[in-house]
């Protein structure tokens, strides 16, 4: 009998440390994988996400109408009910404009790449390329105004509050992509 437990006990323990070994393996990254793999389907979520951005600037400036929603009713925010109705305009005005203009960015986004890929020369395509510049520019610019009109109505202590919570969440972010 003791025999019986000691060998299960020494062959628990030599699983435990090669599961072990194994896991700080995966943890420094030289597991192939399960690992890789999820970090590729990661990347690719990330670009077809910027793909299907209708802006110029696809990445750096805040979404501070949907942070305002994430924290709608965060006390330490405190948003008054005035400043719900005004931000709640802010929104909708942003979202018509945007919701406008990205078919047509996606549209000739699409004709460009096709286009292209089909063999038309450059100069061919200058004309739409100067559109969809132009198209992006727009959708920036609704942006843009969203962004003063958003700041416009909350305090500098709300903004400051919103812009810490963007920067935590950026550092999150930045950590799973280690």
């Amino acid at each position: 009998m003791k025999k019986v437990l000691l060998s299960s006990i020494a062959a628990l323990s030599l699983l435990m440390v090669s599961a072990q070994a194994e896991g700080m393996k995966c943890g420094a990254g030289k597991c192939g994988g399960a690992m890789k793999q999820g970090m590729m389907q990661k990347a690719k979520k990330m670009h077809k996400k910027r793909m299907n951005s209708p802006f110029l600037i696809k990445h750096g400036l805040p979404h501070l109408t949907k942070m305002v929603a994430k924290s709608w009713d965060d006390p330490k925010l405190a948003l008054t009910a005035d400043q719900k109705a005004k931000l709640m305009e802010v929104r909708k005005t942003t979202m018509s404009g945007v919701k406008k203009l990205k078919p047509e960015v996606m549209k000739l986004r699409k004709e460009i790449i096709e286009a292209s890929k089909a063999g038309t020369k450059a100069d061919a395509l200058k004309a739409k390329v100067e559109k969809l510049a132009s198209l992006e520019a727009e959708a920036t610019m609704v942006h843009l105004n969203c962004i003063d009109s958003t700041k416009a109505v909350l305090t500098k202590a709300q903004y400051d509050y919103l812009m810490q919570k963007r920067k935590g969440h950026m550092k999150k972010m930045q950590e799973k992509m280690i």
